[in-house]
């Protein structure tokens, strides 16, 4: 077995690990630190939308053109007076999309560009989008994620609880804010690619999120039985036992799509693939943090706010104080405050063979 398969086999079943809870107040800040410079990159610089969304032209120009694209975005800002993206597609051909300008301008600017490119206008393709289509695709996207966001946040208030649910939604927030704050400070342009990467993003953070959510329902079923744990190291357990399943599922997911963004945007020039690439990295890593950092810290401080989890707290600490170890092992054996009979918390990985010393004093193990 590797030293990672052995590190994650460690941590499921409790015998290392880290406590992200306790320090749940550094990770906030980080998180708060982030997502305050992520609002002022969208609140100074704003997002760059495209033209899906603005409304505006896009010219692709015949195979194999002399022109370089410094002349061409050049060229195309004379000819409308306004900004220019252009592009060098594979085939030697040029993309030439300008936003903001009326569709009935199109032909003047098709053919001032046909002149300064040298070539026949009726080789230039012109593809045109009305700005009322744009807001509408604009609107159909925001519609889209709000529908998203409320089923995510009823599903899991119904599997789960609400204060999963309300975790799991705050997280989800904190994924957007930083995706998009990104984009406004990198500069990308705004496509349906874009919003596509957005909800791919959120079904990743949601799945790490979830898989947490499930180790912390099972191990926390019947826990107000025992005395042993508080809800905040359960809590913490059930991080470190899907860490290594959350951090490789994570970079599995990266290295295509930093391949995509990396060598396919930044080496090969290719700036199609620049709008969806960059949501997905950036949310893809945003999700496995706020999943491990955020939500499951966010419950535990939100179940321990029930009179119920203060109580099991006190009832904890007490215990300890009267000379028990601060972490006793996983077993399955009867706390020492319930009937034997009693079903015990399940606190650690399930299936665990059953303890050597269960029903010690009994041949067999069972009640006579």
């Amino acid at each position: 077995m590797s030293k990672l398969g052995k590190l994650g086999a460690r941590l499921h079943h409790g015998e290392v690990g880290y406590d992200f809870i306790k320090n749940r107040k550094i990770w906030y800040g980080i998180s708060i630190l982030i997502t305050i410079t992520a609002i002022v990159g969208l609140a100074v610089r704003g997002l760059h939308m495209g033209i899906e969304f603005q409304g505006g032209a896009v010219f692709t120009s015949p195979k194999n053109m002399s022109a370089s694209v410094s002349q061409a975005e050049t060229y195309a800002e004379e000819a409308s007076g306004h900004d220019a993206i252009v592009q060098k597609l594979g085939d030697g051909s040029l993309r030439i999309q300008i936003a903001g300008i009326d569709t009935d301008k199109s032909d003047q600017i098709k053919e001032d560009l046909a002149k300064d490119l040298k070539v026949d206008a009726e080789k230039i393709n012109a593809d045109l989008v009305g700005p009322s289509w744009g807001d509408q695709i604009a609107n159909k996207a925001w519609q889209g994620l709000g529908i998203f966001m409320v089923l995510v946040v009823i599903y899991l208030a119904i599997a789960f609880e609400w204060r999963m649910a309300l975790a799991a939604f705050v997280a989800l927030i904190h994924d957007i804010t930083i995706t998009t704050g990104i984009y406004a400070l990198v500069g990308f342009e705004v496509t349906p690619g874009t919003v596509i990467g957005l909800l791919t993003i959120l079904g990743y953070s949601l799945y790490d999120t979830v898989v947490v959510f499930d180790s912390l329902k099972e191990q926390t079923r019947d826990i107000t039985k025992q005395t042993r744990w508080t809800y905040s190291e359960i809590a913490n357990r059930s991080i470190n036992s899907t860490l290594v399943r959350s951090i490789n599922t994570t970079v599995v997911a990266l290295l295509p799509v930093g391949g995509l963004l990396f060598i396919g945007g930044g080496v090969l020039g290719a700036g199609m693939l620049n709008d969806i690439s960059l949501s997905l990295f950036v949310g893809l890593a945003a999700g496995a943090y706020s999943s491990i950092f955020i939500a499951t810290p966010l419950v535990a401080d939100l179940k321990e706010a029930e009179p119920q989890m203060k109580a099991l707290k006190k009832r904890v600490l007490a215990k300890r104080a009267q000379g028990e170890p601060a972490e006793a092992p996983v077993t399955d054996e009867p706390y020492d405050d319930e009937p034997e009979d009693a079903a015990p918390a399940v606190v650690g990985p399930r299936n665990q063979p059953a303890s050597r010393n269960r029903g010690r004093g009994r041949p067999s193990g069972k009640r006579r």
